[in-house]
């Protein structure tokens, strides 16, 4: 009767929980978290080996991020060349575009000077108590040298190769450049539009093109539920709650600060503007829900545009630029939080002194170099880019990483939840945020609704 009472009213009656998308991601990951104690608790297997359901645990998490790394590149790519082709439906695109760089590094500034303050009240290099035996040089590292030539293409696809070289042999593999990705991007999208309309059949195939990745996209992202359970099921065996008591204040000063940035600073810019905090995080909920489990932003990418545009009324042609330029550079978890408490957590570790010019280039690094964290998950190049700025000894990095995947599943969070926030804003500044859909009452399921429509009809 219910049912029918709210059809005749116009009125969508509410599905079962279960098929929530968000209940679904909940149950997985109390069930990850409880497979990977059960996991630990089996210990190794007889060939002293991982016993078969880490293993089993591992594959799925694994399987889930190299599906997401396979369709990232193409994504990037078409992403980036709708959103510039879509700038030319706003009158005032060079403003939009000069305020969303500035209340990027705005918000990325905020977020440093609260690691940094963190990190020198809470002492997490003093308060630990892994050894310097721990202590080894990442595999990658970062510098501005490296940062700078990698900006510049060596081939049209953005691919590296690397050898690694074991005592099996030497083995080749072929990656994607995300950073390279994203100049060749932006190359193609701005020569579209000086081309004019001899580019509209490219820039038509381009849109087309990225709906088809972004419904390809959709149907790995209905696999999140299972991939929670391997992601964090195998976090839990491998690491356990050894290694991370080891480190506790310093994950302890990592999780304040991205609660503070998510929880205190973000709610406060909101409602400077005159924006409802509360109806923010209820629209935005579903990208930082999928960001805290794939640790990924560039794979919740869709999830995000798609939440900024219709739960939160950024315009479209606006939201298709800002947050897949945002997914590729903004990172407030990953670049500022971070890298600020890690390399003061380093010095004190090492019992190296900072002083206030250290502290000042940690905050450049943060607001500038934040696109060299451009990827799908981790921030170990960040990390050494800012050691090394600091003249810091990347062994510090070793110490760290051993607790990383735990840590950047909320850095991730945080990232994303900027990623949609300062579209947000800009838009309200400059007038062209839809204020009803954003003070809608019921909250939109933005995995109900299919992929993120990438120009105006």
């Amino acid at each position: 009767m219910s049912s029918s009472l709210a059809a005749g009213a116009g009125i969508k009656p509410r599905k079962p929980l279960y098929t929530s998308f968000g209940f679904q991601v909940l149950v997985a990951l109390v069930v990850g978290l409880l497979l990977g104690l059960v996991a630990r608790q089996m210990g190794p297997a007889a060939t002293g080996g991982p016993n078969w359901l880490v293993q089993t645990l591992s594959t799925i998490g694994s399987s889930f991020v190299q599906l997401l790394r396979t369709i990232v590149p193409v994504l990037i790519f078409t992403a980036i060349v709708a959103s510039i082709a879509n700038l030319r439906e706003l009158n005032n695109a060079a403003r939009l575009v000069w305020q969303t760089l500035l209340w990027f590094a705005i918000t990325a500034l905020i977020a440093v000077v609260i690691g940094i303050a963190l990190g020198l009240i809470i002492q997490p290099g003093l308060n630990t108590a892994v050894t310097e035996a721990a202590a080894a040089a990442p595999s990658r590292s970062g510098s501005w040298l490296d940062f700078l030539t990698g900006l510049i293409p060596s081939n049209i696809l953005g691919l590296q190769a690397s050898t690694r070289v074991a005592e099996s042999g030497a083995t080749t593999s072929l990656n994607f450049n995300v950073l390279q990705i994203l100049v060749i991007s932006i190359a193609v999208g701005i020569a579209a539009l000086k081309v004019g309309d001899a580019a509209e059949p490219f820039l038509a195939f381009n849109r087309s093109f990225l709906k088809i990745i972004h419904k390809l996209l959709w149907w790995i992202i209905r696999l999140t539920p299972i991939a929670t359970v391997g992601l964090l099921g195998n976090a839990v065996a491998v690491y356990g709650w050894d290694t991370l008591a080891q480190l506790g204040w310093y994950a302890a000063a990592i999780y304040i600060g991205l609660a503070i940035v998510i929880a205190v600073v973000y709610p406060a810019l909101l409602s400077f503007h005159g924006l409802n905090p509360v109806r923010y995080f209820q629209g935005a909920w579903p990208a930082i829900q999928f960001a805290f489990v794939s640790r990924s932003s560039i794979g919740t990418l869709p999830i995000t545009e798609r939440v900024t545009e219709k739960n939160l009324g950024v315009p479209r042609e606006y939201a298709s630029f800002a947050v897949p330029l945002g997914a590729t550079t903004k990172m407030d978890g990953c670049a500022s939080i971070y890298p600020a408490i890690s390399a003061i957590f380093v010095a004190q570790f090492f019992g190296i002194q900072l002083g206030m010019q250290e502290y000042l280039l940690i905050a450049f690094v943060a607001v500038i170099g934040s696109a060299a964290t451009a990827g799908l998950t981790g921030a170990t190049v960040m990390l050494t880019l800012t050691l090394s700025t600091l003249g810091l000894p990347l062994e510090g990095v070793g110490l760290l990483l051993a607790i990383d995947p735990i840590l950047d599943m909320g850095r991730t969070a945080v990232n994303v939840a900027g990623q949609a926030l300062v579209p947000t804003i800009v838009a309200k500044r400059q007038g062209i945020l839809d204020q009803e859909a954003y003070d809608r009452v019921e909250e939109i399921d933005a995995l109900d609704t299919g992929p993120v429509p990438v120009a105006a009809e």
